[in-house]
């Protein structure tokens, strides 16, 4: 077994809890700063960090014409994204927007389906159907149910914008590798944010400390740390074996809410959750014809969302 072998379980620890951690930190961020400002100062800190390793490690420059991708990127997967999700997290209790948008990845076949011809199974199907009942039976035990403009479903508009990026970001993926694609994508994202970066910034000043503190480990952990060590991780089991273990990223919201916050998910958010990720898992494994096995959470994980 290789160095960087041995230290794979810590590496995925870390990805997961770095991404875990982004749902009760955005709502104790939200208690000093309104939801648009947040996202602007978080990716303000996260596009500083990439901005250094990029400087650091010197990848080769995009090509002129993949910029309008990476800016499309940047303005649905991390801006539009985070402005849906900070403002639906108002009132969608953490461990609920985590089962919402668990989602993505059954968006984005679907996505698939509609834009690049792919084909999705009667397993697909009845995935899909089972996942979206999962999705409704969640909203309808948050404030204000599946009313359009509720906090679930911005945050469920979130994960589609999120599916949208995972199509988006694939060919700079292979392009360019995870990591890079990811600190140009952020840097992006943090300048299509910008116009609400004095706002948080005149918030800020003001604030707590417990504010300063969600605002730098929204930026450095969930939003850096979590995509450099997924990156490492698909390098080393690939991207299929890894994409399993996102399935862990609900049940590791769900405690790390109950500790930061004290949030109790509710029997309706625990049901809604299990249809949820039962319908993903059918819809990924069985879903698309002679391909069985394949993930398609875990391209989009590596340089996206996250959305978390």
């Amino acid at each position: 077994m290789s160095n960087a072998a041995r230290f794979l379980p810590l590496i995925v620890t870390v990805a997961i809890l770095s991404w875990a951690s982004a749902y009760p930190v955005v709502r104790i961020a939200l208690r000093d700063l309104p939801p648009v400002p947040l996202a602007a100062a978080r990716y303000a800190v996260a596009a500083m960090l990439a901005g250094g390793w990029l400087a650091w490690a010197r990848p080769p420059a995009p090509a002129r014409g993949d910029w309008p991708r990476i800016l499309a990127c940047g303005g649905i997967g991390i801006a539009l994204y985070n402005i849906l999700f900070n403002t639906g997290e108002v009132t969608v209790s953490a461990g609920a927007a985590s089962l919402l948008i668990s989602a993505m990845p059954l968006i984005a076949a679907l996505i698939a389906v509609a834009v690049m011809g792919e084909r999705l199974s009667r397993w697909g199907w009845a995935g899909s159907l089972c996942s979206f009942a999962g999705v409704v039976l969640i909203a309808q035990g948050q404030v204000g149910g599946v009313a359009l403009g509720s906090g679930a479903t911005l945050v469920f508009a979130a994960a589609v914008c999120g599916a949208l990026y995972t199509t988006l970001q694939k060919k700079l993926v292979l392009r360019y590798g995870a990591l890079s694609s990811i600190c140009y994508i952020l840097i992006a994202g943090a300048l299509w944010l910008s116009p609400w970066l004095p706002q948080a910034l005149m918030g800020l000043r003001g604030a707590p400390v417990r504010c300063w503190a969600s605002v730098l480990e929204l930026g450095i952990f969930p939003a850096a740390i979590g995509y450099a060590a997924w990156a490492f991780v698909i390098g080393h089991m690939g991207a299929a074996r890894g994409a399993g273990l996102l399935y862990l990223l609900p049940p590791a919201t769900l405690v790390l809410a109950f500790v930061l916050t004290g949030e109790i998910p509710s029997a309706r958010t625990l049901v809604g959750g299990a249809i949820v990720m039962a319908g993903v898992v059918v819809t990924n494994t069985y879903g698309h014809p002679g391909r069985q096995g394949r993930r398609t959470a875990a391209t989009g994980k590596s340089a996206v969302t996250a959305k978390e």
